[in-house]
């Protein structure tokens, strides 16, 4: 008897617990589910990271044909760009904090463009027939950069003249035009 009841009242439970949402208000509800759990914020920066970086940067355009000549390269790199590539190049870049902090102060940032070309017309899978054209930019980073230790002793080192060298490679693709399509341009 015991047994019966007790199963009875796991079923009710159960029943309860699925259809019961607020309290007084019918509806499905998380119950339990819905207690937030907290987030590191080192995990929700790298999550952002990544998902920035992959909606802005990850993404290849597809281009018209290219005519006569090579078109001039897509944007050269942001500021934006740049500093996220140095900060991803030099990891731990800004210390450690309570025992060395980094700064960089009083950017500068210069782009130069080194190469800019098209591959032959090839094929590729899931696109069709394309040309890759490769731009590559040497970005340079100066400023300011202040170290401050805080431990064992405190003190802080002043650089004037650091500088930093990013070579970055922007490709994209171009369409090719068939000979029908040529025909009718």
């Amino acid at each position: 008897m015991k047994k019966v009841r007790f199963s009875a009242l796991l079923t009710l439970a159960a029943l309860v617990s699925l259809t019961a949402g607020c309290i007084g208000v019918p509806g499905p509800s998380l119950q339990w589910l819905s207690i937030p759990i907290p987030v590191s914020p080192y995990f929700q920066g790298a999550y952002e990271d990544m998902a920035f970086e992959k909606d802005r940067y990850s993404q290849v355009p597809l281009l018209p044909p290219i005519t006569e000549s090579i078109p001039a390269g897509l944007d050269e790199p942001s500021d934006d760009e740049v500093i996220r590539l140095l900060e991803k190049v030099k990891p731990n870049n800004g210390g450690v904090p309570f025992l060395e902090t980094r700064y960089r102060n009083n950017m500068k940032i210069t782009k130069e463009l080194i190469a800019d070309y098209a591959d032959p017309p090839r094929f590729f899978p899931l696109v069709g027939p394309v040309q890759v054209h490769h731009v590559h930019y040497k970005c340079t980073v100066y400023y300011e950069q202040v170290i401050r230790v805080g431990w064992p002793i405190p003190y802080t080192i002043e650089k004037k003249d650091a500088s930093e060298v990013i070579y970055i490679d922007k490709d994209h693709l171009h369409s090719v035009a068939t000979p029908d399509q040529q025909t009718s341009i």
